[in-house]
C-alpha cells in the first residue's frame, strides 16, 4: 500500500508548475523591467529633442519687421530650451556639451558657433549650411542647437561597473532648423 503511494507521488506533476514558475517568474519581471526603463529613455529622448527643436525655432525666427528684424540671443535660446526641460522634469543642470557634427558655413558668411555665457552647454551654431553642397539649387541655410543629457538606469542581477548596477547613456539632441530670415 505505501508502495503504491510513493509511486504516485514519484510520478505527480503537482510539484512542476513551482518549479517551472520560480524560473520564469525571474525573467519575466527582467523583461518588463528592461521594457519600463528603456520606455524612461525613450521619453527623456524625446524631450531633449522636443526642447532643441524649441530652441532653434526661437534662433531660426527673427523679431517683428518695425522692431529691426534682431535674431534672438544665444541666452534666450538657452532659456527656451531650459524651460522645456523644466516643464518635463529633467534637471537642465545635467546638460553636457555635444558639438555638433562637421558644420559649413552657409553662402559664404560667417559661421558663429556659441554656447550663452552662464556655462549652461548648449552649443548654438548660426549661419549653418544644412543642405550638401552637391545638392541642387541654392543652399538652405539655417540653425543648430546641440547638447547631450546623461541618462541612468539600472537593472537587478547585473553589475557592469565593479558593484553598481547604474548604466548611464549620453542621449544626444542635434536639431538643425531652415532660417527664416
Amino acid at each position: 500500500m505505501e508502495m503504491t503511494n510513493l509511486r504516485k507521488l514519484a510520478a505527480g506533476t503537482a510539484a512542476s508548475e513551482i518549479a517551472e514558475a520560480a524560473l520564469v517568474i525571474p525573467i519575466f519581471f527582467m523583461i518588463m523591467l528592461g521594457i519600463y526603463w528603456f520606455g524612461r529613455a525613450f521619453n527623456t529622448y524625446a524631450t531633449i529633442n522636443h526642447a532643441a527643436r524649441e530652441g532653434a525655432l526661437l534662433a531660426t525666427t527673427s523679431s517683428c519687421a518695425s522692431c529691426g528684424n534682431t535674431v534672438a540671443s544665444a541666452a534666450a535660446v538657452t532659456t527656451t530650451v531650459t524651460t522645456a526641460l523644466q516643464a518635463a522634469g529633467l534637471d537642465p543642470s545635467q546638460i553636457q556639451t555635444y558639438p555638433p557634427a562637421a558644420t559649413v558655413s552657409c553662402s559664404g558668411g560667417a559661421l558663429s558657433c556659441n554656447t550663452a555665457s552662464n556655462n549652461d552647454n548648449i552649443t548654438i551654431c548660426s549661419n549653418v549650411q544644412l543642405t550638401p553642397s552637391t545638392a541642387p539649387g541654392a543652399p538652405a541655410c539655417g540653425v543648430t542647437v546641440s547638447f547631450q543629457y546623461p541618462y541612468n538606469f539600472s537593472l537587478p542581477f547585473v553589475e557592469p561597473n565593479y558593484g553598481s548596477n547604474t548604466f548611464n547613456l549620453q542621449l544626444k539632441a542635434n536639431v538643425q532648423m531652415r532660417g527664416e530670415y
